[in-house]
């Protein structure tokens, strides 16, 4: 079988409300493309989109949009007792050696200092599904074949379908509250975090899951990270279902972030070198010679990259900001003011405050410092009124005002 096991599915479980949101994700323009083929996939943008029809020979068919997809045709049924009938995705990193364009997936566990991502699905009242935010992770940096651990975010399902194995309580991960379930599929382990009423999107810290699973030993900070979809698992039609917003980001720490993503590009030898040797080799030179040498520094200075995805009254923004200086800078703070109209409701890997006007972002413990020539990240969430979104155009690191990139 190309694809993993999913999901095995009981009955008893109560079905949930639907909502739909959208959001715009910033890409290249590209053209939309059809797939019908089961395994079919397309390039779009920085990611891959994937058929992934694999439980039933009947037909489905995806439109492939940038940045999203949604499904066109979806014939058949299997039982909900069972596995579902497929898992339509949107994927950042390598899925049976097929690898997104310039992934810096595998990366170890350790190596990530954080993998901000945002997920706008639209739901229909017509099927029987879960919408999947899968997570995988391996002891080795593979590229293809079947995964180790398997993370499952339900962001919503409907009809009597529920996680494989059984639930093991609850837990709190990214600021919401979810039912942890956790079993075996018969090929992989797999660990789902359900929500308890549907999400229709969401920014969130990619990390979080990951260390919420091996808090439970169910991985290891020596694993890596493959790969990150999200996507729909149908058990019955599913026509009008779609991911109509989605990015996903992974940030190595140390200098040798760049080398680990080199566009070594989408073969499985490209990949498993270029992030093997770049990310762990990198984090342990970078990060440790920074702090040793560095801790308590003034910088020379600093660049920010701004990046935004945005849609009618609200947005996301990813920042990264670089230190361009010569000596490792400690305990930093980003300065910045919003435009008017905008307000933070909600961020990660940093506080945002206040919500608006001339705000501070505050890093937190595991990210407080940034070494010589190398970078942090945090991201957040917000509103704005009026039919124009803007971005800030000045920043200050502790004090130096930066560059904009």
């Amino acid at each position: 079988m190309k694809s993993p096991l999913r999901s095995v599915a009981l009955a008893g479980v109560v079905a949930l409300g639907s909502i739909g949101a959208f959001v715009t994700t910033a890409l290249p323009a590209q053209a939309d493309t059809s797939i019908c083929a089961a395994y079919g996939s397309s390039i779009q943008g920085s990611y891959v989109v994937q058929n992934n029809r694999w439980g039933t020979s009947e037909a489905q068919c995806i439109n492939a949009t940038n940045g999203g997809f949604q499904v066109t045709q979806a014939d058949g049924s299997v039982a909900t007792n069972g596995a579902p009938k497929s898992y339509p995705s949107i994927y950042n990193g390598c899925h049976y050696a097929n690898c997104s364009p310039g992934t810096k997936l595998p990366a170890q566990v350790s190596s990530i200092s954080s993998a901000p991502s945002s997920i706008s699905y639209t739901y229909v009242n017509n099927a029987v599904f879960d919408a999947a935010y899968d997570i995988w992770l391996d002891p080795q940096p593979k590229t293809d074949g079947v995964n180790k651990t398997e993370i499952m975010i339900w962001f919503n399902h409907v009809g009597s379908v529920q996680p494989v194995g059984s639930s093991v309580g609850s837990a709190t991960v990214g600021g919401r509250s979810w039912t942890v379930w956790t079993g075996n599929n018969g090929g992989n382990d797999v660990i789902s975090f359900v929500a308890p009423s549907a999400i229709p999107s969401w920014s969130f810290d990619v990390k979080d899951f990951i260390n919420a699973t091996v808090s439970r030993g169910l991985a290891q900070n020596s694993w890596y990270l493959t790969s990150v979809q999200a996507g729909f698992e149908p058990w019955q039609n599913g026509a009008g279902l779609a991911v109509s917003g989605f990015s996903s980001t992974v940030n190595v720490g140390g200098s040798g972030s760049t080398g680990g993503s080199t566009t070594g590009g989408s073969t499985t030898g490209g990949n498993t070198g270029g992030n093997t040797g770049g990310n762990t080799g990198g984090t342990t030179g970078g990060n440790t010679g920074g702090t040793t040498g560095g801790n308590g520094g003034t910088t020379s200075g600093c660049k920010v990259t701004y990046d935004t995805n945005s849609w009618p009254g609200g947005y996301t923004a990813n920042v990264t900001v670089a230190n361009t200086g010569s000596t490792a800078i400690s305990n930093w703070k980003l300065g910045f003011t919003l435009p008017s109209g905008q307000t933070v409701t909600s961020a990660w890997n940093a506080t945002v405050s206040p919500t608006s006007g001339a705000v501070t972002a505050t890093p937190a413990a595991f990210n407080n410092q940034i070494a010589a020539n190398s970078s942090q990240s945090f991201g957040f969430q917000g509103t704005y009124s009026g039919s124009t979104f803007t971005k800030p155009t000045q920043f200050s690191l502790s004090g130096t005002t930066c560059s904009v990139g």
